[in-house]
């Protein structure tokens, strides 16, 4: 197994690692819409919390030599499902029409930091 936390993060000493590898699957832990190195939610509403949050999963992706295409799964938590429609016209953008992620989805009742929203990916980090 390999454990990954970019060094921005460190210092914020949080209790978790960002990704781990095992085998050929990187599994990055949920991800919210906190501006790089700070513990403080990008502002402007959902979309502008998606698109920070698909910024960090995007930084992670890339610091282990992946992509969005090797994303192979997505679990999804809203604040609000409400703007469920909100958070998935900023998320598609991310992934070829062709490539989707298998998702999960679910309201929470609160997400850490009050975050509108949390996404957990999995991707195929194999044959690299």
């Amino acid at each position: 197994m390999e454990f990954f936390t970019l060094p921005e993060v460190k210092g914020l000493n949080l209790p978790f690692s960002q990704a781990v590898r095992v085998g050929d699957v990187l599994y990055l832990s949920g991800a919210l819409g906190i501006v790089p190195g700070k513990m403080e939610l990008a502002s402007g509403g959902m979309e502008a919390e998606t698109r920070q949050t698909m910024e960090n999963i995007g930084t992670i992706l890339r610091a282990n030599g992946l992509s969005f295409d090797d994303v192979f799964k997505c679990t999804a938590m809203l604040a609000d499902m409400g703007e469920w429609p909100a958070f998935n016209a900023v998320y598609v953008t991310y992934f070829k029409p062709d490539r989707l992620p298998t998702r999960s989805a679910f309201g929470a009742a609160a997400l850490a930091l009050g975050a509108r929203v949390e996404l957990e990916c999995w991707a195929y980090a194999g044959q690299r």
